[in-house]
């Protein structure tokens, strides 16, 4: 067996574009860390929003764990959205409740289901996917 580190408690994964999040539930009291830091450290407003909705939604749940979240890859959007899909689905399966299930999808299914697309390649005889040169007429 290699020397990798046991997590106890409960693991969900989750993606959005090229960031990867991994969110570990333990019995506790209440505490969200993402990537070692605090949610409260976080310096935009609306991004800690976005990352305390689904603990909002969970209700006293979120109150009775602790939260450990690591997010790579990606920019600061897509680790966001990605470390909020990843809370909602470790306290869904730490609780397994329909009826919190039922919520998260009512308010936002990318709580719960992760977002297929993808950045499509670069093509060439372009400067982008799609994009082509444009051609003169005279």
């Amino acid at each position: 067996m290699t020397d990798k580190k046991k997590r106890k408690g409960i693991f969900a994964k989750a993606k959005k574009k090229r960031a990867v999040a991994r969110a570990v539930v333990t019995k506790g009291t209440g505490k969200v860390r993402i990537n070692g830091s605090a949610i409260e450290t976080m310096p935009q407003e609306y991004l800690r929003d976005l990352v305390r909705e689904p603990l909002i939604l969970a209700g006293p749940i979120a109150e009775e764990v602790n939260i450990d979240v690591t997010v790579k890859g990606g920019g600061f959007m897509g680790q966001t959205i990605s470390a909020r899909s990843a809370i909602a689905k470790s306290l869904l399966e730490y609780k397994k409740d329909d009826k919190l299930r039922k919520k998260f999808l009512a308010y936002d299914r990318i709580l719960l289901v992760d977002d297929p697309r993808r950045v499509e390649p670069k093509k060439q005889l372009g400067p982008k996917a799609r994009k082509k040169k444009q051609s003169s007429k005279r």
